[in-house]
């Protein structure tokens, strides 16, 4: 299938494991299409993704990944030298922790190369750099990462199947169909209507600091990832030891909560732009292609939008290609916009600034779709 396909580069190994789950071959007469996808769209989706491997798209650059990694560690470094240098007055202070924050989320987007297997062709080596800058630069779970990401590749913004939707209904109500069943349930956790407020002072300041950090630890200790916690131990130990040496310890925490705070902030602008504002509903087991485009939308390209955002302003071609190097997004962008118009599919592609005002638009249109749900005798 076009998901099996879409997340594994080394096939042949991983088909090893799939032959005990073989129960037979389907019969000559039996469809090899369930009903619920567009058989011609799987047909043109296999055949582009065949162009893509025959143009050398899913090849990754090694010298631009090397460069990638040398501008985070010579920022992380930069940043503890400024307060070396110069000083832990306000000036120093602030300088430090806003290249501490941009080497931090310039790791985060990188980590997710790796995690997606993109940056070396042996996955094995993919995964021992992933374990060393999520872990040990970041101070989180690779594994832990692998597990809920793959999970929202698999089935984006289908609730109950894609982890990063599980924060409605508890903390936010998502999505036009959702937010209706809501408010005639009659079910209010918070105040809805005043989502698209509120959600400044949440989930981009406090995604890390509170539920990603303590999240990460939690699923490593009780799925035993014990490698991952040993790397982690790492990252905390060095930059204690590091900042502690030149900082108080208010200043210290300080530092350490402001940072996380900010590269929450930036994380979650970026990452949600792609998704809060598309179509979220229950799975409707559609075609790869149709899954992933009902659920995510594309930003403009440019040199900035590309580094801001870990080229993750390309969604559209990730999800359909999460394995593809992120510096191959633009080459295979004209193919699927073809492909999308000849089925009738719709490619949004929009401004950095508009993505992140759309995030705000859809929260408060569906506060106000539970608000009159909830309202209405």
């Amino acid at each position: 299938q076009d998901a099996f396909v879409a997340f594994h580069v080394d096939k042949v190994l991983v088909s090893k494991y799939l032959k005990p789950l073989q129960i037979g071959e389907l019969a000559p007469d039996q469809p090899s299409v369930e009903p619920t996808k567009n058989e011609m769209l799987v047909k043109d989706f296999r055949e582009l993704r065949a162009t893509v491997e025959r143009m050398g798209l899913l090849e990754p650059n090694q010298l631009f990944f090397f460069l990638l990694l040398a501008h985070i560690l010579l920022l992380d470094t930069a940043a503890w030298l400024i307060l070396f240098y110069f000083g832990t007055s306000l000036l120093p202070f602030v300088f430090s922790l806003l290249v501490l924050t941009v080497s931090q989320v310039q790791a985060s987007w990188f980590q997710h190369d790796l995690g997606h297997l993109s940056v070396f062709r042996k996955t094995k080596w993919n995964h021992l750099l992933h374990k060393f800058v999520m872990c040990h630069l970041i101070g989180a779970s690779a594994k832990w990462w692998t597990l809920l990401h793959s999970q929202h590749h698999s089935k984006p913004n289908c609730f109950h199947k894609d982890p990063d939707i599980d924060m409605h209904p508890f903390l936010f109500t998502l999505g036009k169909k959702f937010s209706v069943e809501l408010g005639i349930k009659k079910k209010k956790y918070m105040p809805y209507n005043h989502q698209h407020k509120y959600f400044f002072i949440t989930l981009p300041p406090l995604l890390f600091p509170t539920y990603f950090h303590c999240h990460t630890f939690y699923i490593a200790y009780t799925k035993k990832y014990w490698a991952d916690l040993a790397w982690m131990l790492t990252f905390y130990i060095r930059f204690f030891y590091t900042y502690g040496s030149l900082l108080e310890t208010k200043t210290l925490n300080c530092l350490t909560s402001l940072h996380r705070m900010l590269e929450s902030s930036w994380f979650v602008w970026v990452s949600q732009m792609n998704h809060i504002p598309m179509d979220i509903d229950y799975d409707k087991n559609l075609d790869w292609m149709s899954t992933q485009l009902q659920a995510t939308c594309n930003v403009e390209q440019s040199l900035f939008n590309d580094w801001f955002t870990g080229h993750l302003n390309f969604q559209i071609e990730h999800h359909l290609f999460p394995t593809m190097p992120r510096h191959n997004y633009w080459k295979v962008a004209p193919l699927v916009k073809s492909l999308c118009a000849k089925h009738g599919l719709e490619y949004q592609c929009k401004p950095l600034l508009t993505a992140f005002a759309d995030i705000v638009h859809s929260l408060k249109n569906s506060g106000e779709l539970w608000l009159d749900a909830y309202l209405h005798k």
